[in-house]
């Protein structure tokens, strides 16, 4: 075994303990090289791509207007900055069927070596749901392609039955239940359910859903601690803090035009000297 294979091996088991740990495993969203040092350097034991805040940083709307190579150059550039596990957002899978999504998990993992990968059950134009069916052979064709590499590789089924309003709103716990648990059943390893923040919901999710789920920090969700309190294996924030920085720089550009001053950017801020020493290697 080489050495690039066993620090992938080493990573994908960290992953998929985290997901069975004793406390909520809590993902950041990392955009680029910078925000993932940024990330690791807090302490976090592994980070998720944002495949929203990877298009916005690259000038493109989110939902799949990126290629599948584009997004994998950011992914791979991200996965060479740090050197804590990687977990890859690749939307819903760039392709239509169960081949072409494990295809692309496969590039994920010997390509970009990223351990893990978020897929949706939805097309980024479309409201409606793929069929179960479908989704639970793409599952099972990725499931596959791990088994074959012999790495855990973590494959974080989501559902959008909430976050697209699908069905009637009294069908929707129901359904997000029903989608989860048969992702689970055909190999995901855990079960992402954006768009909920009330904790009733997200208790009865925990406790239906037969593995672990994964809830999207927004304003309105309960904090960390809450969560795990509920069941909550995983919780990652998206683009949020990609977002977050957009609205830093429009401060700044509009402070610059307004007043000609530069408190938005020189108060608190980062010195030269530590955003260089944060990429330095020995």
């Amino acid at each position: 075994m080489s050495a690039q294979s066993s620090d992938v091996e080493t990573k994908a088991a960290r992953l998929a303990a985290l997901h069975r740990g004793p406390r909520i495993l809590v993902l950041p969203n990392a955009w680029d090289a910078a925000s993932a040092r940024i990330f690791e350097l807090a302490g976090f034991p592994a980070i998720a791509t944002t495949s929203a805040g990877i298009a916005f940083s690259l000038g493109r709307p989110d939902g799949q207007r990126l290629s599948r190579d584009e997004t994998l150059a950011v992914v791979k550039r991200i996965v060479d900055t740090v050197s804590i596990p990687v977990t890859a957002d690749m939307e819903a899978g760039y392709g239509d069927t169960p081949e072409q999504v494990a295809e692309t998990a496969r590039a994920v993992l010997h390509f970009a070596g990223a351990v893990g990968m978020n897929l949706e059950d939805a097309a980024p134009d479309q409201r409606a749901l793929f069929d179960v069916s479908l989704q639970t052979e793409k599952i099972k064709a990725v499931r596959e392609m791990a088994a074959s590499t012999g790495l855990p590789f973590v494959l974080n089924a989501r559902t959008d039955v909430f976050l697209r309003s699908v069905g009637e709103p009294g069908t929707r716990l129901d359904e997000a239940i029903r989608r989860a648990n048969a992702y689970r059943d055909a190999g995901a390893d855990c079960l992402f359910v954006p768009g909920v923040t009330d904790r009733e919901t997200i208790g009865r999710l925990a406790k239906e859903i037969h593995g672990p789920l994964n809830i999207l920090g927004v304003s309105g969700a309960p904090s960390v601690p809450e969560l795990q309190e509920l069941g909550v294996a995983r919780v990652s924030v998206g683009s949020g803090p990609m977002r977050a920085t957009m609205a830093l720089t429009q401060r700044i550009a509009e402070e610059l035009l307004e007043s000609g001053t530069y408190t938005s950017f020189t108060d608190g801020t980062i010195s030269g000297a530590q955003a260089n020493q944060m990429f330095e290697r020995e």
